[in-house]
C-alpha cells in the first residue's frame, strides 16, 4: 500500500546547511558541554550561540532592515506574479532577508524581463537557468 503513495509537492526546507571550521580546543569545549548535558548535541550548541548573538544585535538588525527596505521572511515569486508585473510594464527590485524563491516554471526570459535587481540576505531558491539569467543583477 505504501508503494502507491506519491509526494505531490516536495517539502521545502526551512533551513540551509553551513560548514564552519573550529579549532580542536573549541570543539572539545563544545563536546564537554554536550557531555555534561548543557546541550543535546553540537548543532544545538551552535544554533543557541548564533541565536544569542542575533538577539544581542536585534535593535541594529531591525534598523538596518528598515533602512534597506528588506522584505523579512519567506518571499515566493510565482510565474503569475512575474507575468502580472510584465503586463503592467513594471520591473521588480527584489530585496529579501530570509528566503527568496522563484517558481520552477519561471523561464529565464521572463525573469530577465521582470526582475531588475535581486538582493537576498539568506538564501535564493531558483532554477539554475534563472540564476544564470539573473547573475548580473544579483548582489
Amino acid at each position: 500500500m505504501a508503494s502507491n503513495l506519491h509526494e505531490l509537492r516536495p517539502k521545502a526546507s526551512d533551513s540551509e546547511k553551513i560548514t564552519i571550521n573550529l579549532g580542536y580546543v573549541d570543539l572539545g569545549h563544545i563536546d564537554l558541554l554536550v557531555q555534561e548535558g548543557f546541550y543535546s548535541n553540537r548543532t544545538d550548541f551552535i544554533r543557541t550561540a548564533i541565536r544569542n548573538q542575533l538577539d544581542r544585535h536585534n535593535d541594529a538588525v531591525k534598523k538596518s532592515v528598515e533602512r534597506h527596505r528588506l522584505d523579512l521572511g519567506l518571499r515566493h515569486y510565482s510565474r503569475q506574479d512575474l507575468e502580472a508585473a510584465q503586463a503592467a510594464e513594471e520591473v521588480l527590485h527584489i530585496q529579501v532577508l530570509g528566503l527568496a524563491s522563484i517558481a520552477n516554471d519561471v523561464t529565464p526570459e521572463l525573469a530577465q524581463q521582470t526582475i531588475a535587481s535581486l538582493h537576498v540576505l539568506g538564501a535564493l531558491h531558483a532554477s539554475p537557468a534563472v540564476k544564470e539569467a539573473l547573475k548580473d543583477r544579483i548582489r
